[in-house]
């Protein structure tokens, strides 16, 4: 059985029947990753959190629907691009608002309890340094699809196939993603590099 290769999947038929804890524990599991990844598409810390915060709600509200068809960890992020996506056409019509207008007041929510024992700051995110404020920069100019498909698979260890169902293309288009999207990388940071300016830590 699928569950039995993937835990999390486990969890989250656990959440589907109302399991407060298990929520809890996938966001603990999840939380720093999904932050990462808005955060390299949408690079404003406050904003990445918050947006964190829609993607687990989303993850409970949807809960009642959930069937064991994919890892887990491909099923979240599909969500968390897709609010991403949502988030930056919405930004496109209206530039001024917050999602701090749509964000729950309710104190009862599971996830408000979530936030209230864990820390969901993303310290990592705060300036690492001059490389990687370069790199951060590289990354927010490739296509959103070669962005996404980099940072998937350097970041979690997704395969091909689970990055290919995120994005919604093929296994060999996403390898090519990520092939054009490395090269274009390497020519931006050479400069940075040769120079000895910029030295990795």
């Amino acid at each position: 059985m699928f569950t039995a290769q993937d835990p999390d999947a486990a969890l989250m038929l656990r959440v589907k029947q109302g399991d407060r804890d298990a929520f809890e524990e996938l966001v603990e599991k999840y939380k720093q990753p999904v932050i990462n990844l808005v955060y390299r598409t949408l690079p404003d810390a406050a904003e990445a959190e918050d947006l964190a915060q829609h993607v687990f709600l989303q993850v409970f509200k949807s809960a009642h629907r959930y069937e064991v068809s994919a890892k887990f960890s491909t099923w979240l992020f599909t969500i968390a691009r897709n609010l991403c996506l949502n988030e930056i056409r919405r930004r496109s019509r209206h530039p001024a608002s917050s999602l701090d207008e749509t964000a729950p007041d309710n104190d009862d929510h599971p996830l408000r309890q979530v936030e209230d024992t864990r820390n969901f700051s993303p310290p990592d995110l705060l300036l690492r340094g001059e490389l990687e404020e370069k790199i951060d920069a590289a990354l927010a100019e490739l296509p959103e699809n070669q962005r996404t498909a980099i940072l998937m698979c350097r970041g979690e260890e997704h395969s091909y196939e689970e990055i290919a169902e995120v994005l919604g293309c093929s296994v060999s288009a996403t390898k090519s993603l990520i092939h054009r999207g490395r090269e274009t990388l390497k020519l931006k940071l050479k400069p940075y590099l040769r120079s000895g300016v910029w030295k990795e830590k």
